[in-house]
């Protein structure tokens, strides 16, 4: 089984992805095989509305000038994807959106390629816009009919500076328990 995190913030090393990182280490630990994939801070664009892809049928976006189609053949042959945003404004960063955006597209136009798979989000926020975000891109995980695991509480971690959200011990004890119930519902799948 394979999960892949997607960190949408261009901050590397910042809360986000070390709250990306508590949920793959809790995953890791049950042997499930792991892979993070930095989007932030790349020249990753929107999509263009073109449908090239559901005619081309290569599970790729018919554009090839940014990271999206070296990533998205870890993304469908993931079990779960678990995506990771900072909270810009009270939105996902303008690479996440592009990220959600382009996939999803590529995804339904190619068969419904994350039909069934796994997906969570986990946000770093300073006060706001978490719940927002994940209500966003849950929409494009249920339209995908993908499944979204639960946790103890929403998947948020607060934090300004890099490094803050180690404070929150709520948020990181809520990453590990997300990564808890990640595994429990591969193993139920699986089956």
């Amino acid at each position: 089984m394979k999960v892949v995190a997607i960190n949408g913030s261009p901050r590397k090393g910042g809360n986000t992805e070390i709250m990306l990182k508590k949920v793959l280490e809790t995953l890791e630990k049950r042997d499930i095989e792991t892979k993070l994939i930095q989007i932030g801070g790349t020249n990753i664009h929107g999509c263009r509305g073109c449908w090239a892809c559901k005619k081309l049928q290569n599970r790729k976006c018919a554009f090839n000038d940014d990271i999206l189609n070296d990533i998205l053949e870890d993304v469908y042959t993931a079990d779960a994807i678990v995506l990771g945003t900072p909270s810009y404004f009270s939105a996902m960063t303008p690479e996440m959106k592009a990220f959600i955006d382009r996939m999803g597209v590529v995804a339904l136009g190619n068969g419904k390629l994350l039909k069934h798979k796994i997906g969570a989000v986990v946000v770093a926020q300073r006060r706001s816009g978490g719940s927002a975000i994940q209500a966003s891109i849950h929409h494009m995980f249920l339209m995908s009919e993908m499944i979204i695991p639960g946790s103890t509480y929403w998947n948020l971690g607060f934090g300004r500076d890099k490094g803050d959200v180690l404070s929150d011990d709520e948020a990181m004890q809520n990453m590990e328990n997300l990564g808890e119930n990640i595994y429990w519902l591969l193993e139920k799948i699986s089956k």
